[in-house]
Parts: structure tokens; C-alpha cells; sequence
């Protein structure tokens, strides 16, 4: 192992090398502030105390942020005090070398300038370290491929962290970010802002999907939320193409094969019943339809599949992340959440690993500022109910989810006792937005041909810049029961 790395570091030239530092840079911060009162704030904004490569120094500077944070001057006698409080006087070089290191310099006046330099000096060190830990880890053959590239992504992406020198940002800039972004919205020729799933109703609840939501679509097996999520993966691909910037439409598939589900949008498209495509009995005219209607609209989108059903989420992350790099990718949607593996940890239960996979999703969310759809299961709890409405806490086997997602739309049918009173229900479903950030909640009536797995709505609506009424602020489990509207 010993003669594996002694390779590695041979191959890498690092024998022999200091790691990037610049010692006297970093003297001349620590004596600045200990001469000027505010030089503290300057620094401590740039550097945390691993940025100082010299250990004496990160020792120092530690002293320096108790003493900050205790509101005690920071001077050359409170710091060698409050090493001695703490033992670490001589580990620093007693004394004499705190007392240097004020003789190191006069004034503070480019304090900020050097911070950088030494920040610099310590993301350098850190990207070597990250970089041959990979190497090493890579070398051995019990090593996960896919496990080592995100913790290598996420320690790269933690480098940027130390970088958070700058000042916060006043209310005034904010507005003007604001407005510019409702002007934006104002050129819009419809209420959505956003991606469009295809069903007005909601479109006009949701505004569309924006950059930075996670949708969870929920319902029962078997009731249509892979029709459903089909439809939006269509009608996104729809929008991209007009727009013709080129956007991806990404979907990752673990329950059912692509060409399954490209069946499935074929009969939706060209109302052929998807029973004639999957048994292949079609007359000369249902394929002349099939290609006219179906084939030809639907291979001009851009859409892409994966169905690795082995799937986890840092194998996921890694592909988003490598589609966001080399494609314009606009929309993820995965089919479905509990069927994606965790990280591999084998202590935790179930629930722990779907709480895990669904903050990560929410992360990678923010990371890559596209939307993200999760298709998920409810729990068997609405069977249980008489009217057969799904709550929040029907999500299966994580509280999390509900968290994590910006929006929670629960797909469902009308009882059998409904049915049986009314036999036009039978080809009818309800979408409840049961929860949104920044929207509104409401129960919209779809119409669902199960025969060639399409969704229309029941009513059009006349005025496409109707605002729905509802909740328009944050919503607990609680406050989703209450007020809903159908419009």
C-alpha cells in the first residue's frame, strides 16, 4: 500500500515540494490585527483558521475569534493571555513569536489584499489534497466508482465555502433584482412564468415549474402518475422546442423500460388505445395515424432516458451534473423515488434512506437550477379513508419529502361509490396541489382516458390570466387540510 502511494507521488512530481503557503503574508495579517481594532472584521470575513498554513498561526488566530467573540480588544496581551488560558503558549512559540509577528508590520491598509493571497495559497493546498486522496482511493480495486466521484464533486464544490468573503446585500439592491425580475415576468403573454406541465388548471396554480423547485407527484399504484409524469415530460419538451434554445428534458426510469413509456406517449399522441400498440393489432390506417400523429411529433423533442435500475443517487447527481456541463439540460423527472438506492449505508432504515435521497435531490435542485420531479408512492392509509383524498402525511416511508419539495401534487380517483352514482366519474381524476411554497392550493379535475393514457382538463379556461385564489404563503401539514378551491 506504502509502495502504491510512494508511486502516486512520484507519477505527481510532489516529492520534494512545499505546499503552496505564504508565511509572511500570513504574520502580517496576524500583526495587523493585533495593531488596528477593525482589521479583525476584515479578515475574519476572507479567512477561517485552517486557511493559515503555519500551525503557530492557526493557533493565534483562533485566540483571535474567542476574544471576538467574548467582545475583549484583541491586542498583543489579550492573545497571550488567551493562549496561556488555553495551554497552547509554547506549542506556539511562546511569547517571543506572537510579539514577531507584530513587529512584521505598520499598518493594516492592504490587510484585505493579503487575506486573499493566503486564501488563495490554502484552496491550492486543499485542491492537491482532494486530488491525490482520489487518486489513491481510485487505485484500489474495492473502491465504488460511482460513490468516489460524488465525494470528490462534494469536496471540490466544499472548497468553494472557504470563498465567502464580501458583504451582505442591502434591501435596495434586492428590489432592483426584483422588479427587473417581474418585468421579466410581465413579457410573458400568459400567467406562467415557468415550465408548463400541460394542464391549465394547474399551470395557473403553479405559475409552471421554476428553476428552483422540487415537485413531488404523488399517488396509489396503478392510478396514473406515470401518465401524468409522461404528460409533463411532454409538454416541457414542447416548450423547449418553440422556445429553441435547446433545453434537455431528462428522465431517469427506474419502474419501466423507455420504450415502454415512449408507447405509452405514442397512444396518448395519436389516440390510438395503447392495448392495439402493445399487442401489435393495428389496421394500415391506425399506423398511418400512429406515425402522423405520434412518431413524428415526438421524435422532434429532446428528450433523453436512462433506466438504470440500479440507480443511486450519487450516480444520478453525477450524470445531471455531467448532462449539465455538456447539454442545455431543462428538467429532470425520475420515475420513482422509493425505487432509487441510497448511498449505500446498511445501518439506517428505509426511511432514513428515502429522507436522505430526497434532501440530496433538493440539493442538486439548487446546485444546477432546474427543476426537478419525483414521481412517489402513497401510503395504503387513503384506502382507509371513505372519501379516498390523500393528505401530506400519506407520502410513503419519509416526513422528509414533504419537507424538502416546494410543491406536493397528489394524484387520485373518484371512489367506487362515487362512481356508481355518477358512471361520468369514471374516466375522472383529481390533481391536489397539496402543498406549494409559493402558490396556490386546489383540487383540479382532470379527465384521464386509461385506454390511451391521456390527460386533458375537464373545462378550459376562458381567462388564461385568472389567478387562483387559495393559500399564497408557506403551508404546514396542518394548514394544507384546510382551505382548497376548485376553479
Amino acid at each position: 500500500m506504502q509502495q502504491q502511494k510512494n508511486k502516486i507521488a512520484n507519477d505527481l512530481g510532489i516529492y520534494g515540494k512545499v505546499p503552496p503557503n505564504a508565511r509572511e503574508l500570513e504574520a502580517a495579517i496576524l500583526g495587523a490585527v493585533m495593531l488596528e481594532r477593525d482589521a479583525f472584521n476584515v479578515a475574519s470575513d476572507v479567512l477561517k483558521a485552517e486557511c493559515f498554513y503555519i500551525d503557530a498561526n492557526q493557533r493565534v488566530f483562533k485566540a483571535m475569534q474567542v476574544l471576538n467573540n467574548r467582545n475583549v480588544p484583541i491586542d498583543l496581551m489579550t492573545v497571550v493571555e488567551q493562549l496561556i488560558k488555553h495551554g497552547e503558549l509554547d506549542l506556539v512559540g511562546g511569547p517571543h513569536y506572537v510579539t514577531k509577528l507584530t513587529n512584521s508590520v505598520t499598518s493594516s491598509a492592504n490587510i484585505e489584499d493579503h487575506c486573499k493571497i493566503v486564501l488563495e495559497k490554502f484552496i491550492q493546498r486543499e485542491l492537491i489534497r482532494i486530488s491525490s486522496q482520489t487518486i489513491s482511493a481510485a487505485y484500489e480495486d474495492t473502491t465504488d466508482a460511482f460513490e468516489l466521484l460524488e465525494s470528490t464533486q462534494q469536496l471540490f464544490s466544499g472548497v468553494d465555502n472557504h470563498m465567502n468573503f464580501g458583504e451582505m446585500t442591502g434591501i435596495d439592491t434586492v428590489i432592483v433584482e426584483a422588479i427587473q425580475q417581474i418585468e421579466e415576468w410581465r413579457k410573458n403573454d400568459s400567467y406562467v412564468t415557468g415550465i408548463p406541465c400541460g394542464i391549465e388548471k394547474i399551470d395557473n396554480a403553479t405559475r409552471g415549474w421554476q428553476s428552483t423547485d422540487f415537485i413531488i407527484l404523488a399517488a396509489r399504484p396503478s392510478v396514473g402518475k406515470t401518465a401524468f409524469g409522461l404528460k409533463i415530460v411532454e409538454a416541457a419538451a414542447e416548450y423547449f422546442s418553440a422556445r429553441k434554445k435547446g433545453e434537455t428534458v431528462a428522465v431517469w426510469s427506474l419502474e419501466m423500460k423507455p420504450v415502454m413509456m415512449v408507447i405509452r406517449m405514442m397512444a396518448a399522441r395519436s389516440e390510438i388505445m395503447l392495448q392495439k400498440l402493445l399487442t401489435g393489432k393495428l389496421e394500415e390506417y391506425e399506423m398511418k395515424q400512429l406515425y402522423n400523429k405520434g412518431v413524428q411529433a415526438l421524435s422532434k423533442l429532446n428528450i433523453k432516458f436512462d433506466d438504470n435500475s440500479g440507480l443511486t443517487i450519487a450516480k444520478l447527481k453525477s450524470k445531471a451534473r455531467q448532462m449539465k456541463r455538456k447539454n442545455n439540460l431543462g428538467l429532470i423527472v425520475i420515475d420513482y423515488l422509493q425505487l432509487m438506492d441510497g448511498e449505500g449505508k446498511k445501518n439506517g432504515t428505509r426511511e432514513n434512506d428515502v429522507s436522505a435521497i430526497s434532501r440530496a435531490l433538493k440539493q442538486l435542485n439548487l446546485e444546477l437550477g432546474v427543476p426537478i420531479i419525483a414521481l412517489s408512492q402513497l401510503s395504503r392509509d387513503i384506502e382507509k379513508r371513505p372519501s379516498g383524498i390523500p393528505q401530506l402525511s400519506d407520502l410513503r416511508e419519509s416526513g422528509a419529502i414533504e419537507q424538502d419539495a416546494e410543491t406536493v401534487i397528489m394524484l387520485y380517483a373518484p371512489t367506487e361509490g362515487q362512481i356508481m352514482d355518477n358512471a361520468d366519474l369514471a374516466k375522472t381524476l383529481y390533481a391536489k396541489v397539496a402543498k406549494q411554497r409559493n402558490g396556490a392550493l386546489l383540487t383540479a379535475d382532470l379527465s384521464f382516458d386509461r385506454s390511451i393514457q391521456k390527460f386533458t382538463d375537464v373545462v378550459e379556461l376562458t381567462n388564461k390570466f385568472q389567478v387562483p385564489g387559495g393559500s399564497w404563503r408557506p403551508v404546514s401539514s396542518e394548514e394544507s387540510k384546510e382551505k382548497e378551491m376548485d376553479f
